[in-house]
């Protein structure tokens, strides 16, 4: 189930994905076809790792969908940089969008870090659940002495061992 946090994050992303969408329609068609589908495929896969983590079970799956999603938002600065280094989008519009993705950026990291410290709480308190150590030390005998290990019938018992390691009388003849 996703968090709040996540749900606002992913309400972000999809924020950030329509505007660049808006912006996109307004290129011209060769702009449009190279370097405005790379834009609006990196803005949607944003929203759409961030939604796959969402669904992963595994904390490990679950952090690796946001950094794909971190991954998918660098690619989109990269795209917009071109879109504006290419006199596609005015300075405004590029500044307004980078200042959103970078807004999207922070709120990522923080969402990664959280699952991170939830991890080591969640790991924390499996460790706290352990037996003490102490149950399973074995308490000194209080024995005079070795030989006072086995009592007399117990050598007799261990004399009859033959090499098969059992008694004589478990041995089968043709052994």
């Amino acid at each position: 189930m996703a968090t709040m946090d996540e749900l606002q994050v992913l309400k972000q992303a999809a924020a950030i994905a329509d505007d660049i969408w808006d912006a996109v329609t307004e290129f011209d068609a060769f702009a449009r076809d190279t370097l405005g589908r790379q834009l609006v495929r990196a803005c949607d896969s944003i929203g759409a790792n961030i939604a796959e983590s969402c669904g992963r079970f595994h904390f490990g799956d679950r952090l690796q969908f946001r950094y794909y999603a971190r991954g998918s938002l660098y690619e989109a600065k990269y795209w917009l940089d071109r879109a504006h280094q290419r006199h596609i989008v005015s300075d405004s519009q590029a500044k307004q969008l980078v200042e959103c993705l970078t807004a999207l950026a922070k709120r990522l990291n923080a969402l990664a870090s959280g699952l991170k410290s939830t991890k080591r709480d969640y790991s924390s308190a499996l460790s706290s659940l352990k037996e003490a150590q102490e149950a399973y030390v074995a308490k000194p005998c209080d024995l005079a002495s070795p030989d006072d290990l086995f009592n007399a019938t117990a050598l007799q018992w261990l004399s009859t061992i033959g090499s098969t390691g059992l008694p004589a009388e478990f041995v089968p003849p043709d052994a």
